[in-house]
Order: structure tokens, then C-alpha cells, then sequence
């Protein structure tokens, strides 16, 4: 499990909803996948008022409703809301769309030109409400993470999400130390890169050759997620695209890495020797 410093405990892989809602004609695979995912035992789902316009929050209301309190619930607000205000507005319309009254874990999903002051004022504000568990930042870099940490409550960020994968790597130079330093959960997003075209990698293959699951043979993708789910501190919410992709994300769960297996990742998927700018899809 994952500690965030509310005390809260959660599992490690969840489902992530990026693109879901778009095409009305996977809704009820939409749902039924994110159903599979609770029966997992992913409790993460990780959603965006973003997303489809709302409409992947719609999904995600569907999939919950009769089961909220097994879910850890995510949705992040845009930096065009993120005043004072438009915190307000647009929590209370994501509540509406999922059909809750509470989130337990509310992001601001980029820096935009909203001072960060303010959108922190609101999260605290909705905290001391109970609207929401707990309150963080996605697609923050170093600097950004020193400059929250220095308002009076940037210290109560309990969340950080970022892109991470094999092909994505930049984090671990500087702001996946220095986030945990300060005991603030990454959430990995795109874990499996996107596209597919990462997994096609002779190495993944080979790695995957050597293990199994309770699934039989283990695949390159349950290596690239496994390899992710390494990291201490650290939440992992690739897509919960089908059922099949469910049951095998969950499995990657039972995969142990060797140290021969990380050093030939680290030779195929060469780490940063250097700050890169932060990555975002």
C-alpha cells in the first residue's frame, strides 16, 4: 500500500479514464471494464472534468454508483477554473457528473495563469468542508513544487501526478527525490507509454519471456508496468481500457524484476544523467 500524509492507505495501480466517454457506443465496456478494475481490488480511479468535457467523469459516475466506498476517488480542475470561484463551481459540478458528495483527492491538472495562492485557498477551503479527502498538483516540475511548498499551506499537497514510463524517465533525476523528500505521492500517468510503441522493444520481450503470472506467460506491458510500480511512494493509473487489459495490469502486480532485469531496462531505456524539462502529454 501507499501512504499519503492525510494517512490515508491506498493500493498502488489504479485505472486511469483519460479519452474515456468519447465514443458513446464503449460506454457500457467503459463501465464494465472500470467495474472489473473494483473487483480487482483497484480501488484508484483517476478522472479529469477535462476529459471529454465531462463526460469521461460521467462514465466514471456510472461505473461507482452503488459502490463509492470502494473507490479512491481523483478528478483534477483546469487552471482556466482554478480561481477561488471557479474551484467551487467546477468541484461542485465533478461532484454532480460522479455522482458523489465527496472526492478523495482533488488536483489542479496544470500551472495556468491563476496565481497558485488562490487555487490553494480553495482547496484548503473544500477540505475544511469535507468536500474533498485531500488536495494536490499534476504536471508540476521542481521549481514549481519549491514554490507551493513556500505558501503557508503548499505544505498540505499530498500528490504530484506526472507523466512516467520506461520512455519518460526525466523524473527520476530530481523531482521524484525531491517529492518524496516532502512525502508527496507520484501518481504515474501514461505508464505504458503511449501508443503502444514502447512495447514493442526486444528487451521487454526478452524480460518477459522469464516470467510468469497467475495469467500464464507475463507480457511487455506487465514488465513496463511492473518496472513502474518498483518505485516507492508511487501510484500507477494506466488506462482501464478493457477487461482483458484489466486482469492483465493486475497481474503485473505479481511480477519481481531482478536486478539483471532493471540494469538490461536501464540499457534499453537509458535513465537521465541530467534535469530535463518536466514531460507532459
Amino acid at each position: 500500500m501507499v501512504k499519503l500524509k492525510n494517512g490515508i492507505d491506498v493500493p498502488p495501480l489504479g485505472m486511469g479514464t483519460w479519452n474515456m466517454g468519447d465514443n458513446a457506443s464503449l460506454r457500457s465496456d467503459e463501465v464494465t471494464s472500470l467495474r472489473t478494475g473494483l473487483d480487482l481490488g483497484l480501488r484508484v480511479i483517476d478522472t479529469a472534468e477535462m476529459y471529454g468535457s465531462g463526460r469521461s467523469e460521467n462514465v466514471v459516475g456510472e461505473a461507482i454508483k452503488g459502490r463509492r466506498d470502494e473507490v479512491f476517488l481523483i478528478t483534477k480542475v483546469l487552471p482556466s477554473n482554478a480561481s477561488r470561484d471557479g474551484v467551487m463551481k467546477s468541484c461542485k459540478t465533478s461532484l454532480k457528473r460522479l455522482g458523489t458528495d465527496r472526492l478523495d483527492l482533488y488536483l489542479l491538472h496544470w500551472r495556468g495563469n491563476v496565481p497558485l495562492e488562490e487555487t490553494v485557498e480553495a482547496f484548503e477551503r473544500l477540505l475544511e468542508e469535507g468536500v474533498i479527502g485531500g488536495w494536490g498538483v499534476s504536471n508540476f516540475d521542481v521549481n514549481s513544487m519549491k514554490e507551493l511548498d513556500r505558501l503557508s499551506t503548499g505544505t498540505s499537497c499530498v500528490a504530484n501526478q506526472v507523466l512516467y514510463s520506461l520512455d519518460h524517465r526525466g523524473i527520476e533525476f530530481d523531482l521524484l527525490g525531491e517529492d518524496r523528500k516532502r512525502k508527496v505521492v507520484t501518481i504515474a500517468y501514461s505508464p505504458l507509454g503511449q501508443g503502444g510503441g514502447m512495447l514493442h522493444n526486444q528487451t521487454l520481450a526478452d524480460i518477459a519471456a522469464e516470467h510468469e503470472t497467475s495469467l500464464g506467460r507475463a507480457t511487455p506491458a506487465q514488465i513496463a508496468l511492473a518496472w513502474v510500480l518498483r518505485q516507492p511512494s508511487l501510484i500507477a493509473i494506466p488506462k482501464a481500457g478493457s477487461v482483458k487489459h484489466l486482469h492483465e495490469n493486475s497481474a503485473a502486480r505479481e511480477i519481481s524484476l531482478t536486478k539483471e532485469n532493471l540494469a538490461a531496462l536501464d540499457r534499453a531505456f537509458t535513465p537521465p544523467t541530467s534535469s530535463v524539462p518536466l514531460e507532459v502529454i
